[in-house]
């Protein structure tokens, strides 16, 4: 089953849902071909689907559980920005990562919705 977000606010809880289920592949259709990444803040931002291939991979192999919360959301035709609140849990249930995430939404032509950019501390600083 290939699992889509109908909504951007489902998004991030679908792909914890294949984090569990050990899909990879789904993960990956999430994210945009042009996807961006600002994680951590400090660093210069990541592009590419293998970056996304490299981190989920690690929370498959590790048990990790994502959960995401949406605290606000606007949608304006095909784009959508969203902030939401997230943790990480390992295995035993501990949190292991956790912040506020700043999010920005494409929607594709089937209706479903994929991350643009995902600055998931936040935004990053101007130099």
């Amino acid at each position: 089953m290939i699992r889509k977000a109908m909504r951007p606010r489902d998004v991030a809880n679908e792909i914890g849902k294949c984090i569990a289920e050990g899909n990879i592949d789904n993960i990956v259709d999430f994210f945009h071909p042009d996807y961006r990444m600002s994680f951590p803040p400090t660093e210069a931002p990541k592009s590419g689907l293998d970056t996304v291939k490299e981190v989920f991979s690690s929370f498959i192999e590790s048990k990790s559980v994502l959960n995401s919360t949406v605290t606000g959301e606007i949608i304006n035709g095909n784009i959508a920005l969203v902030q939401a609140k997230w943790n990480i849990k390992d295995s035993t249930g501990t949190i292991i990562s956790e912040g506020n995430a700043t999010e920005v939404f494409k929607q594709r032509e089937d209706g479903s919705w994929v991350y643009y950019i995902d600055c998931p501390m936040g935004l990053p600083p101007i130099e």
